[in-house]
Order: structure tokens, then sequence, then C-alpha cells
């Protein structure tokens, strides 16, 4: 029954990923692809909040106290990986000595550490609001969402390669 619901939920969310995107024509110009950009962040966020919600079966006293958590602990991974974003664009058109090479290591090992030392805190914090078993299955389910995602952007870039091809 669980497995069936869990299969409905991602059929669901692919379904509106599928409608959702809206292709960029070569004449809008930038603040509408910006806007659009927007908008389709905002969809993903819907999503996952529907995924996540009900992967943990959340009460309205839990939803209540976690959400709030929630929305902290995803700012600080989007600031973190903004950053790293960032700090990568930046070194890619440095060329590539050892030194560099190293230097780049080293930054993404920091990056590492500061989402380990994020997800660190935020445990507690979650274990404060939500049970064990529930605050498992939020990671769980962040990583299933974060797959889901990659895949159905992956399969739109095939789906337009085949169709440029064609």
């Amino acid at each position: 029954m669980i497995r069936m619901k869990r299969c409905k939920l991602i059929w669901m969310v692919l379904a509106f990923l599928s409608m959702a995107g809206l292709p960029a024509g070569d004449l809008l110009a930038q603040d509408a692809q910006q806007e659009d950009a927007a908008a389709k962040q905002d969809k993903i966020k819907s999503l996952e909040i529907l995924y996540i919600s009900k992967e943990l079966d959340l009460t309205p006293e839990e939803a209540q106290k976690f959400w709030p958590v929630y929305n902290k602990y995803s700012k600080e991974v989007n600031q973190l990986i903004t950053e790293r974003r960032k700090k990568a664009k930046e070194l890619k058109n440095v060329p590539r000595t050892d030194a560099v090479a190293e230097e780049a290591m080293d930054k993404e090992l920091g990056y590492e550490r500061k989402m380990l030392d994020i997800r660190t805190r935020y445990k507690q914090e979650f274990m404060k609001v939500l049970p064990a078993r529930k605050v498992s299955n939020l990671y769980r389910a962040e990583r299933e969402f974060r797959g889901m995602m990659i895949r159905q952007l992956k399969e739109r870039k095939d789906n337009r390669m085949m169709r440029r091809h064609k």
C-alpha cells in the first residue's frame, strides 16, 4: 500500500514536472527568462515540499514545528551551494596548474566539510521536533527528490538533443 502511494506520488511529481517545463524561446528578453526561471524554481520548491510532506507523513503539530526549521536548513544549504558554484565558476577560466588543482581540491573538501557541519547541526534541530525515523526519512526523501529531478532534467536534455538531430 505504501509502495503504491509512493509510486503514485512519483508519477504525479514527474507528470507535473513535464507539464511545468516551459521552453524559453530565443526571442524572450532576459527579464522574462529570469521570471520563467524563478517560476520554475518556485514550482520545484513546491514539489519538494509536497514530496517531503508525503514521505514524512507529518502530523499538523509536527509540520508546524518542522517547516520553519527546514526552511532555515534549506536556506543555509542553498547559500553554500551558491557559494560553491560561484567559486567553481571563478576557477573555470584559470589555467590548471598543480597549485590551482590543489587549491580547488582543498576548496571542495572545505565545501563538503561545511555541508556536513550544516547537516549535523540541523539533525539535532530536526530531532527536537520529529522522531528519529522521520528525520532519517527526511534525508532519504531529499536524496530521492534530487534524483528524480536530475533524471527529469536529463530526460528533457536528451529529448531536446534528439529533436535537434532529426
